[in-house]
């Protein structure tokens, strides 16, 4: 069986996703390509042969240098049939959900995504993925000569394993493009996408308002993490979009998820209960998101967090 791995990139920079997936293929054993469409840094290729990838593909699409969620599926299937691809790997991002089911459609191939663990039985993969917001876990089989899966970040561990990559460079005309991204907006310069981050610390509707919010911050900072946000905190504006946890914004696996002041929807569980360790604040000892905590803390969050950070502050000096 042949894998490929689709390595996404951000600013020209690999994303942290495709080193992960670069070690869990290795981890199969099974032989594999990266696969790496578009314009990227220099040093793209060279840190992904830091990861252990032995051949990458580079693939130039000609009139179609930025992001383009049609253009990049079409190129990225025209590949996996080029290559004889049997299975292809993508990370569970905002990126990887808008390719894999269109390269889905393309090849009229089998598509599981969001898995949290990904083995091999024999020639086939078993798969499992989270569904109905987190109650249960399914294990999945595909079936059809070529297999796409997408892989929850954060689930395996990016293992440096150096190597000397060989590039192999393609060229792929792609027509009839409906879509093509023109800018990005970004947040805050160096900000920490919860997607990736280690720990995160998320506040929620018991913050009482944006006013309060540099707790978070100076907590998240202290601790080297990104800043989360529950629905309702984004809904009431009180934090942009893409800080948002859960079904309807971004899931995420840390090792460490601090919840404070939010009290448990089954959305917002449905984002983050697949974190290793998570601690919850909140006043309320019947809050729902004691059930999935693995440490609470009864109390009134503004006495809490202050005390957290004024001894990681001691910690620190």
């Amino acid at each position: 069986m042949k894998l490929m791995i689709y390595a996404e990139h951000r600013d020209g920079q690999i994303r942290k996703v495709t080193f992960e997936n670069i070690s869990l293929a290795k981890q199969l054993g099974l032989p594999f390509e990266v696969v790496l469409i578009g314009n990227t840094s220099e040093d793209a290729v060279e840190s992904l042969g830091k990861y252990g990838a032995e051949k990458v593909i580079k693939v130039s699409t000609p009139g179609l240098d930025t992001y383009s969620p049609d253009g990049y599926a079409k190129a990225l299937a025209e590949i996996v049939k080029k290559q004889g691809a049997d299975i292809l790997m993508l990370g569970a991002t905002a990126t990887g959900k808008d390719l894999a089911p269109r390269v889905s459609a393309l090849l009229n191939a089998p598509a599981a995504t969001d898995c949290i663990q990904v083995e091999l039985d024999g020639d086939q993969l078993k798969l499992i993925r989270p569904m109905y917001a987190g109650k249960v876990r399914a294990n999945i089989r595909l079936n059809g000569d070529v297999q796409i899966l997408t892989v929850r970040p954060n689930v395996y561990s990016a293992v440096e394993s150096p190597v000397q990559a060989s590039v192999q460079e393609e060229s792929v005309a792609v027509s009839d493009v409906k879509t093509i991204l023109k800018e990005i907006v970004s947040g805050a310069k160096g900000k920490l996408d919860v997607t990736e981050a280690d720990i995160i610390v998320s506040g929620g509707r018991g913050m009482k308002g944006p006013e309060n919010w540099h707790l978070i911050e100076e907590l998240a900072d202290l601790l080297g993490a990104a800043t989360g946000a529950s629905r309702a905190a984004v809904d009431a504006g009180w934090r942009p979009h893409d800080e948002q946890v859960g079904q309807t914004g971004k899931t995420v696996s840390p090792s460490l998820y601090i919840a404070i002041g939010i009290s448990g929807a089954i959305q917002h569980l449905a984002g983050m209960s697949s974190s290793k360790y998570i601690v919850a604040i909140n006043k309320d000892p019947e809050a729902p998101i004691f059930k999935v905590a693995d440490y609470g803390i009864v109390a009134d969050l503004f006495d809490v967090v202050p005390r957290m950070i004024e001894e990681l502050k001691k910690m620190k000096n």
